[in-house]
């Protein structure tokens, strides 16, 4: 049974992330009518709701691909394993063995991997990159042959390279 899984997160409340909406009106008048249009001007980071992340997130590993020209049937439909863990705030890494024995079906290349590590919570629910995936998670995930990661935990808090590595193996990701 294919099944379609909105993982849009909704930006606000979370100033990290920079989104900010400011209302203004414009007079609109000509012979015939007058009325006051409203306009937003949005402001946020790059990193502000659910995006996709690709090689060209990073200076050293940019191949002048980026989210308007990456061709939407790489994204849609894809087939993809998903891997559940419940990781607790906190936990530390997560590992390639740990990956391998919570997978529930052999990845073959090209799929989508899912890594639900923290169940039903999500990722700002927990102390920043106390989860995350270590060196030995990267190496598995790279050697999957998958071409799109999507997961709510990825860096450390001592910055490991988990994407620079992704990126060099071509993979994309979907963040947050």
């Amino acid at each position: 049974m294919t099944q379609l899984i909105d993982l849009t997160f909704r930006p606000g409340g979370d100033a990290r992330f920079g989104f900010e909406a400011v209302r203004r009106t414009v007079a609109l008048q000509s012979p015939g009518t007058a009325y006051t249009g409203v306009i937003y001007d949005l402001s946020m980071s790059s990193m502000t709701g659910t995006y996709l992340d690709l090689p060209g997130h990073i200076l050293e590993t940019d191949d002048g691909v980026d989210a308007a020209s990456y061709p939407l049937e790489a994204l849609y439909r894809r087939p993809a394993v998903v891997i559940h863990l419940n990781r607790e705030d906190g936990s530390g890494a997560v590992t390639a063995a740990e990956l391998q024995a919570a997978c529930p079906q052999p990845i073959r290349p090209g799929q989508a991997l899912i890594i639900n590590a923290l169940g039903a919570r999500p990722c700002h629910a927990i102390a920043e990159r106390s989860v995350y995936l270590d060196r030995s998670a990267v190496a598995w995930i790279i050697a999957s042959g998958i071409k799109l990661l999507v997961a709510d935990v990825y860096e450390s808090r001592q910055l490991d390279g988990v994407f620079l590595a992704l990126f060099r193996a071509g993979i994309a990701v979907v963040c947050i």
